[in-house]
């Protein structure tokens, strides 16, 4: 293998496929990315055999060849190289030579060979949608999953798409998050994908700096995103997600609009006392427009703060882990808020105040 390529497109590939790399790899080969120069293009691909990253950059291939070279030793090298032409070589014995104007460098590497092969997507059902939707949706999801093993469909994120809808949902069995996303494609199928967290997290990472549609390829055990020239392929979790949507309250007798910066930061002070007590803390509305957030008392101490808000319907009261209101209030980054109440037995719902595509459920706690 013997070809030329711009230190620049190198080492932002390089970056995008270390997401793949975990750092308890038993086999070597998984701490390496696989480099693949063929057809005037240099491939670039990662797995730890549940998530794997592709990729390719333009390249002046004089001749074609593969090898796999260390993820992080590579990377972290080629970030160091000045933004010029660079020389990539095999050499005998497994090695990789880099040479730029300045420097000249050789990393040993492991036979392509032993690379694991990345599964293709077979039967697949396909949808697009624009990769600023798809980040939000992510961006507001993802951290309501379940870190708990003994529950692995819900250490996914479901994704459910029908007709004319995408919907993107995770719970934990005690705070539920969904988006919708509308598809500019009405499609003829209905398809379910519970997808790892650790995909859907990387894959948000990677959207947040791509200004491109994404396709989503769906099969019986894989789902495939293509962003641009970047794919990235991923196991889905066996087992039937939750028929979440039967804990959506069907009524309510408050509806409460408040200021999110306002709301935040009174909850992160009452939040201190309320550590001792597993983050509960107790919210209450009256008609004259005022909402107190309290907590007992801790051994460290206690508070009640008030803060002004928008009120309809009766008064009401309900208690809350701290924790999750502050996570659905930091990732959602809206000026204002819905707080929907029935009773104190009853699930809380929070929404965006201008958008109806939005829900977060938190399940409330003892009064």
């Amino acid at each position: 293998m013997k070809l030329f390529c711009d230190q620049k497109d190198l080492s932002y590939a390089l970056n995008i496929v270390n997401k793949a790399i975990s750092p308890n790899n038993t086999l070597p080969v998984l701490n390496n990315i696989l480099l693949k120069a063929e057809n005037k293009k240099l491939h670039l691909s990662a797995t730890n055999l549940e998530l794997a990253i592709s990729l390719f950059i333009d390249a002046d291939v004089r001749n074609e060849g593969s090898i796999t070279i260390p993820a992080r030793l590579l990377t972290n090298y080629v970030s160091l190289l000045k933004d010029s032409k660079v020389e990539i070589t095999i050499q005998e014995g497994l090695s990789l030579l880099l040479k730029t104007q300045e420097s000249e460098t050789k990393i040993k590497g492991i036979n392509s060979d032993e690379f694991p092969l990345i599964p293709k997507i077979e039967n697949q059902k396909i949808i697009k949608i624009s990769s600023e939707d798809l980040e939000k949706a992510i961006s507001r999801t993802v951290f309501a999953v379940s870190q708990n093993p003994a529950k692995p469909v819900l250490s996914g994120v479901n994704f459910i798409a029908e007709k004319d809808l995408l919907k993107v949902v995770a719970t934990d069995s005690y705070r539920l998050a969904e988006q919708k996303i509308k598809l500019s494609e009405r499609v003829d199928f209905d398809v379910k994908a519970i997808v790892p967290a650790r995909t859907v997290q990387e894959l948000g990472k990677i959207l947040a700096k791509e200004d491109k549609d994404v396709i989503v390829e769906f099969s019986d055990s894989q789902i495939l995103f293509k962003i641009g020239e970047i794919e990235l392929t991923s196991r889905l979790i066996e087992g039937a997600f939750p028929a979440y949507e039967k804990i959506f309250p069907k009524s309510n007798k408050t509806k409460i609009e408040v200021d999110t910066s306002d709301l935040i930061n009174t909850v992160k002070r009452v939040s201190l006392f309320a550590k001792e007590n597993n983050n509960n803390i107790k919210l209450a509305v009256t008609n004259d427009g005022k909402m107190t957030i309290s907590t007992d008392e801790t051994k460290v101490g206690e508070e009640t703060a008030e803060l002004e808000v928008t009120m309809e319907g009766e008064n009401n009261k309900i208690a809350l882990n701290s924790q999750y209101l502050q996570d659905v209030l930091n990732y959602l980054d809206i000026e204002r808020a819905h707080i929907d109440l029935n009773d104190k037995l009853s699930p809380a719902a929070i929404k965006p105040c201008k958008e109806d595509d939005y829900v977060y459920i938190i399940m409330p706690l003892k009064v």
